[in-house]
């Protein structure tokens, strides 16, 4: 533990501006000289006590609850003292700096310092912890409902179920190299080959409920791309259920990225609508579809757009010239849809030549609620939000690393002569990744990385 988590620290835990309530929290090892100060007497143990916070002269800044926690039962596992006064800024100014004042080792704590101190002192663990941040910056109900479950250590016990069977397996292995004249005789009896299938199975099953969940915590990046006129905004304003972007018959009309977050089943999606890839006709138009070309390239998902009722060869020869570009730049596993627009201007003989893709009006909103299906359906989502439990980018390639581990200790199982010391060293591979998404082993820079990014105070 570096020297810095021993220091006590204090910060404003309520959000910046003006409320109703506003709090100050302070923890470490020993406050009592803090809430002395500012209190005037001891607290009882986790009972709001209503008082005024006095300064220095004895003044009263202003009155309100007092709240002790004395270690370990409090939040970060230390002494937590936490002061609601009213929530106005030079209050909470005034409050922080009185702490500060009164007990000069106090320091103001970094950001997510309170919950790196659960962490440390195994009030949670590491994936407790992200999911916390990832509750607070929940941008849909069933990603608060979700990070909610991985709070309360849902995802974590699956995790360690695994750690379990892995485990034992491993032991299975290592006990087969203590004693090699048992050899392989001694993992068939032992039914390896059979614990490893099962050990595999479960992997998967937490895999695919981790995808959903960082799926809903990260959102995914649609973008909306198409010759000019084609209807990109039309749809987007239809998708956002809001005129968010301007419409008119005049191509050309959009020359910069417009988004907005929706969502769909819960899932958050950012929908950009871009500049019609076209050659400009002008300075500006040649920079906003440059954008478009960057935003298609950063996508998760592209819908090209088609309109129609344009049958011109050139308009037609445009539209297979960006396909091919669209395919030929993008990485092989972003998929792109095709999006055939204006269903309720067209021809009915053009209808009957579409084959693949949606067919939609922007106008009238029929066949929106099939491309928000096939939408979900390309990038991975399955309906079962109840099951699913909040994760991360980063569990989520922990999760492969182990899987692909896992593959190499079959492969040798399955060996007519098993290197039983390559198998020990797969499954110790294995157990090390996993171990990361709770914190077990977690180098100290990625410890610093994800705590910097939560809020001051919490």
């Amino acid at each position: 533990m570096l020297a810095r988590h021993h220091d006590p620290i204090v910060a404003i835990a309520t959000a910046p501006g003006r409320g109703a309530v506003g709090i100050v929290r302070v923890s470490g090892k020993s406050i009592a000289p803090v809430i002395e100060a500012l209190c005037g007497r001891p607290l009882q143990a986790r009972q709001a006590t209503y008082l005024p916070f006095r300064d220095a002269q004895g003044v009263a800044i202003d009155q309100g609850l007092a709240l002790h926690f004395p270690a370990p039962h409090s939040y970060t596992g230390e002494d937590v003292l936490e002061l609601q006064a009213h929530g106005g800024p030079v209050v909470l100014q005034l409050l922080l700096a009185r702490c500060l004042e009164a007990m000069p080792q106090l320091r103001v704590a970094q950001p997510g310092e309170f919950t790196e101190r659960a962490f440390l002192n195994d009030k949670i663990d590491l994936a407790q912890a992200e999911a916390i941040a990832d509750l607070i910056d929940a941008s849909t109900e069933t990603a608060a409902r979700s990070a909610a479950r991985s709070m309360s250590g849902e995802f974590s016990l699956a995790v360690n179920t695994l750690l379990e069977q892995l485990i034992h397996l491993r032991m299975l292995v290592e006990a087969t190299l203590d004693f090699p004249e048992e050899d392989i005789d001694f993992l068939q009896k032992a039914d390896a080959q059979g614990q490893l299938e099962r050990l595999r199975a479960t992997l998967a099953g937490v895999m695919q409920r981790a995808v959903q969940g960082a799926l809903l915590r990260e959102g995914i990046k649609v973008v909306i791309a198409g010759q000019p006129n084609a209807g990109k905004s039309s749809l987007l304003n239809a998708l956002a259920g809001a005129e968010l972007a301007i419409v008119t018959p005049i191509a050309g009309t959009t020359r910069d990225k417009v988004s907005q977050l929706i969502q769909i089943e819960g899932v958050p999606l950012h929908v950009v609508d871009t500049a019609g890839l076209r050659e400009a006709l002008d300075e500006v138009e040649k920079i906003g579809v440059e954008r478009a070309w960057a935003e298609i390239a950063s996508a998760d998902a592209v819908l090209f757009l088609h309109d129609l009722t344009r049958h011109a060869a050139d308009y037609l020869a445009a539209d297979a010239h960006i396909a091919q570009v669209l395919h030929r730049e993008l990485p092989r596993n972003t998929p792109i849809i095709d999006v055939w627009n204006k269903s309720d201007a067209a021809d009915a003989n053009v209808l009957g030549t579409i084959n693949g893709g949606v067919l939609i009006s922007a106008k009238t909103g029929d066949g929106l609620q099939e491309l928000r299906r096939q939408l979900l359906q390309v990038v991975g989502w399955q309906a079962a939000p109840e099951g699913v439990f909040m994760a991360r980018e980063r569990h989520v390639r922990a999760l492969h690393r182990v899987a692909d581990q896992l593959v190499k200790a079959d492969a040798q199982l399955h060996a007519a002569r098993p290197a039983l010391d390559l198998l020990a060293e797969d499954l110790r591979q294995a157990q090390l990744h996993l171990s990361e998404i709770t914190g077990a082993f977690t180098p100290d820079d990625l410890l610093g990385e994800i705590f910097s990014r939560f809020c001051i105070g919490k």
